[in-house]
């Protein structure tokens, strides 16, 4: 199980990295959604770093891959909403919305804001890759993430 954990966690570093790259090099603002995605990288590549180095038993690998399910589902339901709002932009208004101060104003957009403040709009589809959009790659990712907590979840076997 600790190989699931640690690819997990690379996984959720490779994309949180990535993140940073888009904002950075191509100049990609960050919209509050893409902030809460990153949000959910960030917890459930952290769950996955803890226990990768504590190697738990079945009951604490049920809890850690329960709190990774969670988190990659929350991500996914945030990523899949993006999606939907590219889609059918007039159905909300995202720009600066309270979602995008209240982000704005917790102490880890203070404390790193080039990976926590939001300042896009979702709605915009500035990058893409096989028709598909960053959050629609971020579901993808979310839902694979996702299997693999499930797996380590229910897996009967030790080790």
């Amino acid at each position: 199980m600790r190989i699931i954990f640690l690819f997990i966690f690379l996984i959720c570093a490779s994309l949180l990295g990535y993140a940073q790259y888009l904002q950075h090099v191509e100049n990609l603002l960050p919209c509050p959604l893409c902030v809460a995605q990153r949000l959910a990288y960030w917890i459930l590549g952290l769950a996955a770093l803890l226990a990768f180095i504590r190697n738990p038993q079945l009951l604490a690998r049920r809890i850690y891959g329960f709190f990774m399910a969670v988190f990659a589902l929350i991500g996914a339901v945030v990523a899949f909403r993006q999606s939907w709002l590219i889609r059918y932009p007039e159905s909300f208004e995202c720009g600066i919305s309270p979602e995008e101060a209240f982000l704005n104003s917790l102490p880890f957009a203070q404390w790193w804001p080039g990976m926590f403040e939001a300042n896009g709009d979702c709605t915009d589809v500035d990058w893409e890759f096989l028709s598909l959009a960053i959050p629609d790659w971020s579901f993808v990712a979310f839902v694979c993430l996702g299997v693999l907590s499930a797996y380590v979840l229910l897996a009967r076997r030790e080790g």
